[in-house]
């Protein structure tokens, strides 16, 4: 997988290694961003309940 990107990106090495970098930095952006808030949301361990003593 990783060898069909290197070979689909333009440029020389260098090229293929910044634009790595910035597609990389973008998935993690888009994984803190877009992602992981709306999957809080579905998770059960952020219920913030406490039943009653007694």
């Amino acid at each position: 997988m990783y060898a069909a990107l290197w070979r689909a990106l333009p440029g020389p090495t260098w090229v293929r290694a910044v634009l790595c970098l910035l597609l990389a930095a973008l998935v993690v952006w888009l994984c803190f961003e877009v992602v992981f808030p709306w999957l809080a949301d579905l998770m059960p361990f952020n219920d913030q309940t406490v039943e009653p003593a007694g």
